[in-house]
């Protein structure tokens, strides 16, 4: 069954949220996935999708034709990133190394970026190694 969501949109980004679960939201522990799009009408579904479906609370994409796609979860839920990684890896969402090994994307604190950790200031913890094999795309420990 889908879940409620409120769109909202502003000159820079494209909000999917569902009220009642992102209320619960703790920002010292809240983070994104995130994906990097060049078709902004692609990006747009993932996101609804992705917050309709229960995937995530709330998802966002930039408001212009290529950009960036963010899927907000709390860092220390287990759950939650493998309902998003699945979702990922169901739509194609991580890119290939040309070995045909799934690229190591990190998940980022929302602190992180507040605290402008970009490019080779940003260093994450979480990355898709700690929960996926990246040569066979199967989970690690079950």
């Amino acid at each position: 069954m889908a879940k409620p969501l409120k769109k909202v949109s502003n000159a820079y980004w494209v909000y999917y949220v569902n009220e009642a679960e992102a209320k619960k939201f703790d920002n010292s522990k809240v983070g994104k996935w995130m994906y990097f799009f060049k078709d902004n009408d692609f990006a747009a579904k993932i996101c609804e999708k992705a917050v309709a479906d229960g995937i995530v609370a709330e998802a966002k994409h930039s408001n212009a034709q290529d950009g960036v796609c963010c899927f907000y979860l709390h860092c220390d839920d287990k759950e939650a990133h493998k309902r998003c990684i699945t979702y990922f890896l169901e739509n194609g969402l991580i890119r290939k190394t040309k070995a045909g090994k799934l690229y190591n994307i990190s998940f980022k604190l929302d602190d992180q970026t507040r605290n402008g950790e970009y490019g080779d200031g940003f260093v994450s913890e979480i990355k898709l190694a700690n929960f996926v094999n990246l040569e066979t795309g199967e989970w690690i420990g079950g």
